[in-house]
């Protein structure tokens, strides 16, 4: 299994987002890493706009060529052909996204870099991680996502205690 990031556009990711994170494209500068990518392997999304880690995802198929337009790019010859399906699994609501400004300079990725300079090893659309380096921020990202169906169950919960009788004839 192999790690990998994605640094996209928040219009593009909101794009995958709405055809239902079952479908990646990937960029023509990258599709020798696209074609490497297989099944069970894990993505993180990098939201390149917010600079904010936004959800995980699973390749669940090698990648295919196809050239019909989905993302938007500066160019008008790319058309992200290189593509692989794709699974959710994690993303919180998007005010609960990971911090990249927080968290990237604690990743093993960017030592390569100066200290004042990690967050140029972001340049580019795709690129490996670590395993440790994506469990940390998946662990994150959980953590969000969590906290977030935790207060939609507490404020359900809240009207069924205001509302007790919904659903119930009442007792004479």
């Amino acid at each position: 299994m192999t790690c990998w990031m994605i640094n996209t556009s928040r219009e593009n990711f909101d794009i995958t987002k709405d055809q239902g994170f079952k479908l990646l494209g990937i960029d023509t500068p990258n599709r020798r890493k696209a074609s490497q990518m297989a099944s069970g392997d894990r993505l993180v999304f990098y939201v390149q706009d917010g600079k904010k880690f936004a959800a995980t995802a699973t390749v669940k198929g090698k990648s295919f060529q196809n050239g019909s337009r989905i993302w938007k790019h500066h160019s008008n010859r790319e058309r992200f052909r290189s593509r692989v399906n794709i699974e959710l699994d994690v993303m919180p609501e998007a005010e609960d996204w990971v911090d990249a400004m927080q968290v990237g300079p604690t990743l093993e990725y960017v030592k390569r870099w100066p200290p004042e300079m990690w967050d140029l090893a972001f340049f580019g659309m795709v690129h490996i991680f670590s395993k440790r380096d994506f469990d940390l921020l998946e662990g994150e990202l959980s953590r969000y996502a969590d906290e977030s169906d935790g207060e939609m169950e507490e404020d359900e919960a809240e009207i069924e205690t205001r509302r007790p009788n919904k659903g119930k004839k009442p007792s004479s």
